[in-house]
């Protein structure tokens, strides 16, 4: 429910935003002066315009300016005089993630969106834990809030997955090491070349040194070994955020297409190509996106195992 009127406008009669209106449900008052303490506390927070309370059913409608105030500072108000705010908790389970960087980006879009307490995503096992008043968003509104950014998001069902989440680590191991393997084919000939050049080897096959063999080797590390990296930062760009893959697919397509403009050039704009610089950057780093890969495998095996330490 939401009326356009503001306190601007109230004041000077120029300025309207929106205002919205929310209820949340309390726990812990046992009297009708507990809900009028609470009353009056969410009523003196800045943005909020009306506050009641009614202790009966057990719950606070409030009036505020979103621009102002949310639902944290009602969730604070209300623990800081000792009562409760009774809000849902769900745990999304993510993928796509490639560095912290993504992790901040999702926890930050999801303890934005409206009716929001807290949320915290948590890189190393992949999941998001979020506090949120059922009244003003739904899980469907935080698994979208993740699609928009390029990653997935979907509910977590304790105990119930194991199985199903073991397989998907295991075939995300197997995915990064296939892409390595592949990208480390076609860039050893470009490293042998380049440690030829960097030590001067007399020896060294003339055919390393072709161009036109060079661009057949990169282009395939490029576009189908580094083709996650153009389509993460596609998703990145139009969140309106920069992340390392963006990094990544702007440092190597530059040495790329240069190299590329060079060997069709025919002389005319050099004969330096750096096909090595660009193939052997995406081929370290999915070396380290396959290591990374099996580390958390093993960090969430092991919370797992922690977990079923605990007490029943």
């Amino acid at each position: 429910m939401s009326v356009q009127r503001g306190e601007g406008a109230r004041a000077a009669g120029k300025v309207e935003v929106a205002e919205k209106v929310t209820t949340v449900r309390l726990q812990g008052m046992s009297c009708a002066s507990c809900a009028a303490r609470i009353e009056k506390a969410l009523a003196a927070l800045p943005g909020v315009y009306r506050a009641a309370v009614n202790f009966a059913a057990e719950k606070a409608t409030v009036s505020y300016n979103p621009a102002r105030v949310g639902m944290a500072d009602f969730v604070r108000v209300v623990k800081d005089l000792g009562y409760e705010v009774a809000l849902e908790r769900v745990e999304l389970k993510l993928s796509g993630m490639s560095c912290a960087s993504c992790a901040a980006r999702i926890e930050k879009a999801l303890a934005a969106l409206p009716g929001v307490s807290s949320a915290s995503v948590n890189f190393a096992t992949e999941r998001a834990v979020v506090e949120y008043n059922p009244a003003e968003v739904a899980v469907a509104e935080l698994k979208r809030a993740v699609a928009e950014l390029g990653y997935r998001a979907t509910e977590a069902e304790p105990g119930a997955d194991l199985d199903r989440e073991r397989a998907q680590r295991e075939g995300e191991i197997r995915r990064q090491k296939r892409l390595f393997l592949f990208s480390a084919l076609f860039s050893l000939p470009l490293a042998v070349y380049m440690f030829g050049e960097l030590l001067r080897w007399e020896t060294m096959p003339a055919w390393l040194a072709n161009p036109f063999f060079q661009f057949a080797l990169a282009t395939p590390v490029q576009f189908i070994a580094g083709g996650q990296f153009y389509r993460n930062s596609l998703h990145a760009l139009k969140a309106g955020s920069a992340t390392m893959d963006v990094l990544i697919a702007l440092g190597t397509s530059a040495a790329y297409l240069y190299s590329t403009a060079v060997t069709f050039a025919r002389g005319r704009l050099g004969e330096m190509v750096y096909f090595e610089t660009a193939a052997l950057i995406i081929t370290l780093i999915l070396l380290g996106r396959m290591l990374e890969a099996i580390a958390k495998g093993r960090t969430s095996e092991a919370i797992r195992k922690l977990m079923g330490l605990r007490a029943k």
